[in-house]
């Protein structure tokens, strides 16, 4: 009978066992060997292959080792010696306000004025009638040869017979008088915005550079053609694609200000629904409204009464972190936006109203453990709704609830203090790299070289990470920033960070992959190469810990696996990438100069 049993018994696991090899069949999916592995992983900080497995990373070590784990229906890449590192992830950018990317000429590593002049100009004879020409940030004047921004005489000599808007971050635009004109500049239809300043000539006439703030030329967007609802689907695969050029496979999406929840997930639902989504894209949600309700109230009804989610909602059917809701933010009241045109001097809010944005809004987020950011430049803008944060922290604990200030740009030693004992984040941007050059005629060379204190914000030991604060305020290139944090120097090549104030190349590194998880709330999933982490990860088109600071802003990816699967390809590599649709309109300017120049 003993004997009867065990042979029963051995049946049984034999059954299972076959049952289970074929649920899951044993090897891994990918394997790439034959590289220099940057894990980020203190226990395991090189390697030359991985193995991944149902879109986690579940070896990583020597191409021995890992090649062993090979199958039949492996797909095995060989690196041929280039440096893999962990998924970048731009904790703070705004995909979701770039759906009118492929109405866009993006000037973003054009290396002279006379190259920008003439796209424009073959642009111009390529927009259909009824359409504009337009540049709408990722750009600085610092990056070109010329070292200077364009004048109008060049402008309209370049756009003779469209309507043309050349914006500046969100610092200034350069209108010709077809674009006046159907603007009403001049009159009442321009919207009427505080801080708006129209150049004249000595006749008194407009020349057509106007100044302003963020919310002027969030107003002009609105103003001119907008695309169809399948040229918007469009302009989110190229973004993303765009993204996966330069190894970014995650992003936090920091609110949109021409569509708000539920609306602006409409583009990535399509894509979502199909699995098509090639990055992950967590949000955040600010609501502007009518105006008659205050951007917290208005946050609060979208996702308790409009389309009811809750912070950690995934509304991806199939990819983790793929679209989830992370809160409130960046803008929580636009009465406190300290907009950060370092053209002009800084904004400061009256302490008052810090006080009563926290004890108003503020407050309701923390009751309904809502995370929430808070876009602050500038250190005299910090302290006061650190005051008020801090008194409220002593009435209505935060307990761990994930909040932060996004840029920060000049904040002091004694508000990163006091932010990391209130357990907040900082998620900085990389716009000095862009427009250091300009914040150093404003505010001085001395300000600008500990603009942000790089050093001790890392050493400090506070949730930190580094974004782009992309697609107008900046470039989406993250290498730009990582160059600037390396090396000290803006795209003019001027020195803008003191010595002392730069990183080594994986710190700088660090505040793009393993530190900027913290913000998905993934920091035990994403940033490195390690066993059990999601398959993230890019091979590069130079070594980065290698190559002379001159080439690292002109890095980007031969390879982009985000989940598993291979998002973007080039080079050697070019025949794995996915195949893209037609570009839409077929006269976008993305259609016909991509979205970044890259100079070699």
């Amino acid at each position: 009978m003993k004997l009867i049993l065990i042979g029963f018994m051995a049946t049984i696991g034999f059954a299972n066992v076959h049952a289970q090899a074929r649920q899951v069949a044993p090897g891994a999916d990918l394997i790439v060997h034959n590289a220099r592995i940057f894990t980020g992983n203190a226990a395991q900080p090189a390697a030359s292959a991985l193995a991944v497995k149902n879109g986690r990373i579940y070896s990583v070590g020597t191409d021995a080792e890992v090649l062993d784990l090979k199958n039949a229906n492996t797909r095995v890449i060989d690196s041929r010696g280039r440096r893999l590192i962990p998924g970048i992830i731009d904790a703070h950018t705004h995909v979701l306000n770039e759906g009118g990317y492929n109405y866009t000429l993006r000037w973003e590593g054009v290396p002279t004025l006379r190259r920008a002049l003439a796209m424009l100009n073959e642009q111009a004879k390529r927009t259909t009638e009824g359409h504009w020409v337009k540049v709408i940030g990722g750009w600085s004047p610092y990056q070109f040869e010329e070292n200077r921004f364009p004048t109008m005489d060049e402008l309209r000599r370049a756009v003779p017979n469209r309507p043309l808007i050349v914006q500046y971050a969100y610092n200034r635009a350069f209108m010709n008088q077809q674009a006046m004109d159907a603007l009403g500049v001049g009159t009442e239809k321009f919207p009427k915005v505080p801080g708006t300043e129209f150049e004249k000539d000595a006749q008194g006439r407009y020349t057509g550079v106007v100044h302003g703030y963020t919310f002027l030329f969030i107003a002009l967007e609105t103003m001119v053609p907008q695309l169809s609802f399948d040229e918007e689907v469009s302009s989110l695969i190229q973004t993303t694609h765009h993204l996966n050029r330069f190894g970014v496979t995650s992003i936090v999406d920091a609110g949109t200000g021409f569509r708000e929840y539920p609306k602006a997930q409409a583009t990535v639902n399509v894509l979502a629904r199909d699995n098509r989504l090639n990055i992950r894209m967590p949000f955040v949600d600010l609501q502007f409204g009518d105006g008659s309700v205050n951007m917290v109230d208005g946050q609060i009804k979208a996702i308790t009464k409009t389309a009811p989610i809750g912070p950690g909602h995934n509304l991806h059917p199939q990819l983790a972190h793929g679209h989830v809701y992370r809160g409130a933010g960046e803008l929580l009241s636009a009465e406190v936006h300290d907009h950060e045109n370092f053209d002009r001097p800084a904004v400061i809010i009256e302490p008052e109203k810090m006080r009563e944005l926290v004890e108003r809004d503020v407050s309701k987020l923390v009751q309904r453990r809502i995370p929430f950011r808070e876009h602050i430049s500038y250190d005299e803008n910090i302290t006061p709704f650190l005051d008020a944060l801090g008194k409220l922290n002593e009435k209505t604990p935060l307990d761990g609830l994930r909040w932060s200030i996004e840029h920060a740009e000049t904040i002091s030693p004694a508000n990163i203090a006091r932010v990391k004992a209130l357990g907040g984040g900082i998620a900085l941007d990389a716009k000095m790299a862009m427009h250091g050059d300009g914040f150093i005629k404003t505010h001085g060379r001395d300000k600008a070289l500990l603009t942000p204190r790089l050093r001790q914000l890392v050493d400090s030991g506070i949730p930190l990470a580094m974004t782009t604060d992309a697609f107008r305020a900046s470039s989406f290139n993250p290498w730009v920033g990582i160059s600037w944090m390396v090396s000290g120097k803006s795209v003019s090549g001027a020195e803008v960070l003191a010595r002392d104030n730069r990183l080594s190349r994986a710190e700088a590194l660090k505040l793009f992959t393993r530190n900027a998880a913290w913000f998905m709330n993934a920091e035990s999933e994403l940033g490195m190469i390690a066993p059990g982490h999601l398959a993230d990860f890019v091979l590069l088109d130079r070594d980065y810990f290698e190559v002379a600071e001159s080439q690292i802003k002109s890095i980007a990816s031969v390879l982009t696996v985000m989940d598993g699967p291979v998002v973007y390809g080039a080079q050697d590599y070019q025949s794995l990438s996915p195949a893209l649709p037609e570009i839409l309109p077929a006269w976008s300017p993305i259609k016909h100069f991509g979205g970044y120049r890259q100079t070699r």
